[in-house]
């Protein structure tokens, strides 16, 4: 932002340079990037008036100038066209120096002696983007008359100064004089004096001119409008025209540099509409139909989308609020009748408009970060009071305000003493009001607290932090003592369940797993691909409101189609072995949720293909959960699970409560994946695994009596399972059973069809003598029996 130090003083009564006025924002937390004269090297140009104008004996295209310029009058040979007798205009006479070091001397034009030069603002050092279009070409002519002979560069305050500032995006209010000259009031303890504003003088009703406002968007909170009569379209006044160059904004005619001034002052980007180009006499504010177009002011045409908010008339889009007027509407030399508007727009859908169509402008970079609303009727009204100060119209009665939600006032607790912890200071309370009050916000004291009242446009203002942060700033952070840290030093460990996860990826990477990462996001038709059923609880998952596309739409509810995901792309770039774990979260909607969020369970994926069948998957899950001191699982075979096998699939039990599921994939879900293996994959509760860890060691003596091993081998049907088997051989063990370990199984020749061949290995042992044959045969005999009744067993030779 450009600050010109002469405006800033109109607000501001200081003989502060602007090195000084630099220095002092910079350490009360402005940003100042730059301090620059607007002389770029004008000496000895002065004001002239055109005394007569002849036509050049020798030369078609030149002209011969008589110029008064005070104390004489100077001869001077120019090309240009655009000045008429009477005129006044810079005059450079012999000897002046002009920007670039050009200068000026005495020439001779085919015969005709030329003692100066007559100036246009490109001349003065004036950049080509503050010039007016009137007045790029030519001599430039004061539309004002000032004493003969006096200095331009003192009539155009060339010899005034400019600061650079970069705003922050939380400071919208200092994106404006006045709110800079606020910033300099505190800094300086200077009183602000802001414009009186009144109007005089209305006429009419607007009525007459307008049918009404209406407001049919949330993307604006409120509209503000008046309306000019019998106005006038001509140049602005040269003091007008003056400060806006100097503010970097080129002057385009009295009624439009009334609206940017205006801008400039309070920080409240206004428009000007042409009242006899609304059709209908309304005003609507909506969001833009898919496909309409708009022609705006920089002669482009834009195809609008419905994410666009702009403002209309009966028929038609005028203009892209906030961002742009639209060139239909615009005021032009036949205007008579204009509608002062001022606004609040939702800062995301300025910006994204902005954006979309590459229109960066003053008002749109203020909108995106941000507007108090109760500056809109404020600095309509200035509009107002700045026409009639220059005679540019008449303010018609009355205005029409739409406002949804009013921006009101709030109040900020501050406790003095955690200002001063914060800050490493003793500042009195009284010092904190002195600040506090200098900035605007109305601060006492009550009982132990300042209460602050924070004025609508200090947006960043919301907690007792930033009440801290404006009294150090003003205390000056420079001000503030470097102390060394002080605190108390505390050692850090994991937590409970990190060490465990931690310990049980020790254990996978042992036993040959290496460890993934996938991502949480899936695509809903994962579930497909895992042929899971339609009335599954796995499908009520949460969707993303802004995914990266359809393949990572939805949170995840299991971990078995990353896995899949994972194991399909390295079996298709053919890696023949692969053996992988992942400890993941998966997430469900929870209703019960005061913030909505989702429940998220951990979840241990394992699975490999290449080597291995079942028995490798559960061995792997008997290791991991016994080195966790979790004993006692059972093993229930699970035939209704569609993306499993149905005969090669079991869920894990302890004590009824269900770990997890394990096995062999469909052979259908590794057709979906392209994988020709079989796959097996298991899927436990990581938090009750976590719950269950026992991490306990109990001392046991060596046994001091010997072992007897005996083993057996059953024929049962296909469906019995090792399981039932064990739980038969442990019932009958009497505490004399130390283990029992299957060894094989078979199927074939000798083994009748739908029937198998279990071997398995019993250990008895006593801990307080030796066993003897009797003892061991008899309990051997009770086995048998009972497999035999209650499994249909037969007892293989």
């Amino acid at each position: 932002m450009l600050l010109p130090v002469q405006w800033l003083k109109d607000y501001i009564k200081t003989d502060k340079t602007a090195r000084e006025l630099a220095d002092g924002l910079t350490l009360s937390g402005s940003h100042v990037e730059s301090i620059y004269s607007l002389n770029k090297g004008v000496e000895n140009v002065v004001l002239g008036k055109i005394v007569s104008i002849e036509n050049h004996p020798n030369a078609d295209k030149l002209v011969i100038c008589k110029v008064d310029i005070g104390e004489k009058e100077v001869q001077i040979v120019t090309g240009a066209k655009n000045f008429s007798q009477g005129d006044c205009v810079p005059v450079a006479l012999e000897g002046t120096i002009l920007p670039g070091d050009i200068v000026i001397e005495k020439t001779d034009f085919r015969g005709v002696e030329s003692n100066g030069m007559l100036c246009s603002l490109k001349e003065l050092g004036y950049n080509d983007n503050v010039i007016s279009k009137e007045n790029k070409d030519g001599i430039f002519v004061f539309n004002e008359e000032f004493e003969l002979g006096s200095d331009v560069a003192d009539i155009l305050g060339l010899n005034n100064e400019v600061i650079e500032l970069e705003i922050t995006p939380n400071r919208p209010d200092c994106l404006s004089i006045i709110g800079m000259a606020k910033e300099a009031s505190a800094t300086f303890n200077i009183p602000v004096e802001e414009p009186e504003i009144s109007i005089s003088h209305e006429e009419d009703h607007i009525s007459n001119y307008l049918e009404g406002i209406e407001v049919e968007s949330d993307n604006c909170n409120r509209y503000y409008a008046k309306v000019i009569k019998d106005v006038k379209i001509q140049e602005s006044p040269l003091w007008l025209q003056r400060k806006l160059m100097e503010a970097g904004m080129r002057p385009i005619n009295n009624i439009v540099d009334i609206t940017n001034y205006v801008m400039l002052e309070y920080g409240e980007p206004l428009h000007a509409f042409d009242v006899s180009k609304l059709e209908g006499r309304k005003i609507i504010v909506r969001q833009a139909k898919e496909g309409e177009t708009l022609v705006t002011l920089d002669n482009a045409e834009r195809k609008l989308i419905d994410s666009d908010l702009v403002i209309a008339d009966e028929n038609n889009p005028i203009a892209l609020a906030g961002v742009m007027g639209g060139l239909d509407s615009e005021i032009t030399s036949e205007t008579t009748a204009v509608l002062f508007e001022g606004a609040n727009f939702n800062p995301k859908s300025v910006r994204l408009t902005a954006k979309r169509y590459n229109l960066r402008s003053e008002a749109s970079n203020r909108f995106e970060k941000g507007i108090d609303p109760n500056l809109a009727s404020l600095a309509v009204d200035r509009c107002c009071q700045l026409v009639e100060l220059i005679g540019a119209g008449v303010v018609v009665g009355s205005s029409i305000d739409v406002y949804k939600e009013k921006n009101e006032k709030k109040t900020i607790a501050l406790r003095p003493d955690r200002a001063n912890k914060l800050l490493g200071l003793n500042l009195s309370v009284e010092k904190m009001l002195d600040y506090l009050n200098s900035l605007g916000l109305e601060s006492v004291l009550e009982e132990d607290l300042i209460r602050s009242t924070i004025p609508t446009y200090r947006l960043d203002l919301d907690i007792e932090a930033d009440l801290v942060e404006e009294i150090g700033r003003l205390y000056g952070f420079h001000n503030i003592e470097s102390k060394p840290l002080t605190g108390v030093l505390t050692r850090g460990h994991k937590p409970y369940e990190k060490i465990i996860e931690d310990q049980s990826k020790s254990i996978l990477s042992g036993l040959g797993y290496n460890e993934v990462m996938t991502y949480s996001f899936i695509s809903p038709k994962a579930y497909n691909k895992i042929n899971l059923p339609e009335d599954s609880k796995l499908r009520d998952y949460i969707k993303l409101i802004n995914p990266l596309g359809e393949d990572y739409s939805v949170m995840r509810t299991t971990l078995i189609p990353t896995m899949m995901e994972l194991l399909s792309r390295n079996y298709n770039r053919g890696v023949e072995i692969v053996y992988a774990y992942e400890i993941g979260n998966t997430f469900k909607p929870n209703k019960d949720s005061v913030d909505n969020l989702p429940s998220e369970e951990k979840v241990l994926s394992i699975g490999f293909y290449g080597e291995g069948d079942f028995y490798s998957l559960k061995e792997t899950i008997e290791i991991l959960l016994n080195r966790l001191g979790i004993y006692g699982t059972e093993y229930i075979r699970e035939e209704n699970n569609s993306t499993f096998h149905p005969g090669r699939t079991a869920k894990l039990l302890l004590d009824g409560y269900e770990l997890g599921t394990l096995g062999e994939i469909h052979m259908d879900v590794c057709e979906n994946y392209d994988i020709k293996e079989r796959v097996y994959i298991a899927q436990l509760d990581f938090d009750k695994i976590v719950e269950l860890t026992n991490f306990e060691k109990k001392y046991k003596t060596l046994p001091k009596y010997p072992a007897m091993n005996r083993d057996l081998a059953v024929i049962v049907d296909e469906e019995v399972l090792y399981g039932d088997i064990k739980n038969i051989v442990l019932k009958h063990g009497e505490e004399l059973v130390e283990n029992v370990e299957i060894f094989d199984i078979y199927r074939g020749n000798q083994i009748p069809e739908g029937k198998k061949s279990i071997a398995f290995s019993i250990i008895y042992r006593s801990y307080e003598r030796t066993l003897t044959d009797n003892e061991v045969n008899q309990i051997q005999q009770a086995i048998i029996s009972d497999l035999e009744n209650n499994l249909d067993a037969k007892l293989r030779s």
